[in-house]
C-alpha cells in the first residue's frame, strides 16, 4: 500500500495553479478576441435537472446565454438529472424527458457524459431491482445514448468516459475493466500527436479534499476515481492535454507536470444543488483552444439567484 501511494505521488507531482473564481466573467468576447482562438466550446456539469427549485427556469437562462456565444458545441460533465438512483420509473423517465427537451433548444451539438445521479435504481431504498431492464446504466442508454463515446473537432480528439460503477448498492468512482479496454482501443486508433481531451464526471485529480475538511482520513470512494493513476498511465505515449471534470461543484485548474490541465467545471446547479452557492456561483466553463492548442477559459455566471424554499 505504501509503495502504491509513493508511486502515485511520484507520478503526479502536482504544481497547483488553482483558480477559484467567485462567479465573475474574466473577459468580454469580441470579434477581435475570437480571432485568437482555433475554436471555443462550453463545458457544463452538474446540471441536476429537476422539476422544482426553479431548475428548469434556470437552465433556460443557461441555454439563452450559450446561444449568444460563439461556441462550437457543448460538452456536459454528468449529473444531468436529479436524480434516478432511487428508482421511481415514471418520475425518472420524466426527468430525462425534461432534460432532453431542454437541450434541444441549444443551437449547437451537445455531447453528454454520465454522472452518478444517472445510475437508475442502484440504491438499497430503490423501488426496482437489478432485474429491471433500465437498471443502473439502462435508463441512461435508452434515453441519452452510450455511457462512453468520442468525437473529433478542430484537430482534437474528445473522449467521454463512464467513471462510475455500482458496489454494494452505492456508487464509487472507478473506471471498470470493460471501460479501460474501450479507452485503450480509442487511444490505439488516435495519432500520438493528436491533442486529447478526456471528459469525466468524477475527477481524476482534484485538490478539493485537501482544501476542505473531512471526517474520514481517506477520500471517500465516490469522490474521485480510485484507479486514476492506472488509467492516466494509458495515455503516457499520447498527447493528453486536457481533462474536464465535475462532481465536486467547484472551480479549479490544476496543471500536472506542465503537461495536463485538470479543469473542474463548477456546477450549473451550484452547491448545494439549487439552494445556494457555497464555493462558486452557479455557472459553467467557456473553453478556448488557441491557434497552437493553448487552453484558456472563462467561468460564466449566467445570473441565476437561488430560491429559498
Amino acid at each position: 500500500m505504501e509503495r502504491a501511494k509513493k508511486n502515485l505521488m511520484n507520478r503526479f507531482t502536482i504544481f497547483f495553479g488553482i483558480l477559484l473564481l467567485l462567479g465573475c466573467n474574466r473577459s468580454v468576447e469580441t470579434k477581435e478576441t475570437r480571432k485568437e482562438y482555433k475554436f471555443s466550446f462550453v463545458f457544463m456539469t452538474d446540471i441536476h435537472m429537476q422539476n422544482k427549485r426553479g431548475a428548469y427556469e434556470a437552465f433556460q437562462m443557461v441555454i439563452d446565454t450559450v446561444n449568444k456565444m460563439d461556441a462550437a458545441f457543448v460538452v456536459t460533465g454528468g449529473d444531468l438529472v436529479y436524480d434516478v438512483m432511487r428508482g421511481r420509473p415514471q418520475r425518472s423517465d420524466s426527468l430525462f424527458s425534461l432534460y432532453k427537451e431542454s437541450i434541444s433548444k441549444f443551437k449547437v451539438p451537445v455531447h453528454n457524459t454520465i454522472g452518478n445521479h444517472e445510475l437508475f435504481g442502484i440504491y438499497a431504498e430503490s423501488d426496482i431491482d437489478s432485474l429491471h431492464p433500465d437498471y443502473k446504466y439502462g435508463l441512461y442508454e435508452r434515453q441519452i445514448g452510450k455511457t462512453h463515446h468520442s468525437f473529433d473537432y478542430g484537430g482534437w480528439h474528445f473522449i467521454s468516459v463512464n467513471s462510475i460503477v455500482e458496489k454494494n448498492q452505492r456508487y464509487i468512482g472507478l473506471i471498470s475493466e470493460e471501460e479501460k479496454e474501450w479507452i485503450k482501443a480509442e487511444i490505439a486508433e488516435t495519432d500520438p500527436t493528436t491533442p486529447i481531451a478526456l471528459v469525466t464526471h468524477i475527477p481524476f485529480v482534484t485538490s478539493f479534499y485537501q482544501v476542505h475538511e473531512w471526517d474520514d482520513i481517506e477520500v471517500p470512494n465516490g469522490r474521485q476515481i480510485a484507479n486514476s493513476a492506472e488509467i492516466l498511465e494509458l495515455f503516457k505515449d499520447h498527447n493528453l492535454k486536457l481533462v474536464l471534470q465535475g462532481h465536486v461543484h467547484w472551480v479549479e485548474d490544476i496543471n500536472v507536470k506542465g503537461k495536463i490541465r485538470f479543469i473542474t467545471g463548477g456546477a450549473v446547479a451550484g452547491r448545494p444543488s439549487w439552494r445556494g452557492a457555497q464555493h462558486n456561483e452557479e455557472g459553467f466553463m467557456y473553453m478556448h483552444i488557441g491557434q497552437h492548442d493553448e487552453i484558456s477559459w472563462d467561468y460564466i455566471d449566467y445570473g441565476w439567484e437561488a430560491r429559498v424554499e
